[in-house]
């Protein structure tokens, strides 16, 4: 029988292991932008949770916010940047082979 091949888990992005990062980021990659308001409710999170998670996404630089009053009313957009669409290609690619190791 052959050896298994070691798992390089390395490859896998810290910042992508809390799912809400990981959840707002797909979403993001599918969208030119998001509200706050959007995010929070795809994810079912709590303003708190979803607010703090988001901060840590801006300080790596893999969204970038942009905030603006709409009828006085303050909105936060997000959009994915250029080196969090790579991280999180990047992340999904190691899950993909993650999962076809489990799978045998």
């Amino acid at each position: 029988m052959p050896e298994p091949s070691p798992l390089d888990l390395n490859r896998l992005d810290p910042l992508f292991q809390h799912k809400f990062r990981l959840g707002a980021c797909v979403l993001l990659s599918n969208a030119q932008e998001l509200s706050f308001a959007n995010l929070k409710e795809s994810l079912e999170a709590t303003d708190g949770n979803l607010g703090a998670q988001m901060r840590k996404l801006e300080d790596s630089a893999y969204v970038k916010s942009q905030k603006q009053f709409i009828d006085r009313k303050p909105i936060t957009t997000y959009a994915l940047t250029d080196k969090g669409y790579a991280a999180m290609e990047r992340h999904l690619e190691a899950m993909k082979e993650l999962i076809k190791t489990a799978r045998g």
